[in-house]
């Protein structure tokens, strides 16, 4: 039986773990598919605080990690493919079988951003290609830059670009934005952003140096295969919490992201830290301050069972 189970290793996952290990409870870690998360895709992080030249996201994650091992924090690898949280004990079962119970558990899975899923652009992820500007927006400073996408999120990415970047290109498959008319009537009214509509991105371009020099656009309509030169591209189709394995067990809101008060979900014992519980921040900083909080939560309502 163990005190505290935390679901991921992102930033949420990892303090989390740091403040429940200080405490002396001895949390165990469950990694997941992509230890480490989103952070791990980005090459250079240049926003988290006490990093004043930046650092790449994957030395990030390992440091993060270093450290809460040593305050004794243990790590088993596996994927969690179902729990049980309306039993006396909040339990989980990984991939291989194994079922874990514990007394407090933290969801730290994280979300994933969803990306159009051709080739080019994963070879190029986090060499010009994102899915969050406000992670690496200043990367492409005074540069011109492509979003893909039509609703909200993408307009969002495109207006605060314009911040940093001398152009931005909306690429959209339809001829007009499914974006709320506020967001759509900032987003065209800006000198900075103009549009490609009826076009989808058929490859990312990188002319042998391993860095994105431009696009290649189809137009869904008629066919016609376009260039167009950009040194960055931004992915404003959305994200996806990771909820999978949760569903019917924790409250969710209509997009599947769990819903908490503070970091509390509607199960006794049971919290919710990071990007799988905030859809409007979603950086790594927040993610880690949330993971503080629910390591607090648990450890208050270990104390509330005398533990």
């Amino acid at each position: 039986m163990e005190n505290v189970l935390i679901i991921g290793t992102g930033p949420a996952g990892l303090t989390a773990a740091l403040y429940a290990a200080r405490a002396n409870l001895s949390p165990l870690v469950i990694e997941g598919l992509t230890p480490g998360g989103q952070l791990t895709t980005t090459t250079e992080v240049e926003n988290y605080p006490g990093f004043e030249k930046g650092i790449d996201g994957t030395e990030l994650v390992m440091i993060m990690r270093r450290q809460v091992e040593r305050f004794g924090t243990r790590f088993v690898a596996g994927d969690v493919v179902s729990v049980d949280f309306k039993g006396v004990v909040p339990s989980v079962t990984l991939s291989d079988g194994q079922k874990l119970e514990s007394r407090t558990v933290i969801v730290a899975t994280g979300a994933s951003a969803l990306y159009l899923g051709i080739a080019s652009e994963q070879k190029l992820r986090g060499r010009g290609v994102s899915a969050c500007a406000t992670c690496d927006g200043a990367f492409f400073r005074n540069q011109h830059v492509a979003v893909v996408g039509g609703g909200d999120t993408a307009m969002e990415e495109a207006l605060f670009l314009t911040r940093m970047c001398k152009k931005v290109t909306v690429v959209h498959r339809r001829d007009k934005l499914r974006a709320s008319k506020i967001m759509a009537d900032r987003a065209t009214a800006n000198p900075k952003i103009d549009f490609v509509w009826d076009s989808v991105v058929d490859e990312v371009l990188d002319v042998a140096k391993n860095t994105v020099t431009g696009l290649r656009l189809k137009n869904i309509k008629t066919g016609a295969l376009t260039e167009m030169a950009v040194t960055g591209l931004f992915l404003g189709i959305g994200h996806k919490p990771n909820t999978e394995a949760f569903k019917g067990q924790l409250d969710m809101d209509e997009n599947g992201y769990l819903l908490a008060e503070n970091t509390r979900t509607n199960v006794k014992g049971v919290f919710a830290a990071g990007d799988v519980q905030d859809h409007e921040y979603r950086q790594a900083v927040t993610a880690a301050g949330t993971g503080c909080m629910a390591a607090l939560e648990a450890e208050r309502y270990l104390e509330s069972l005398g533990q």
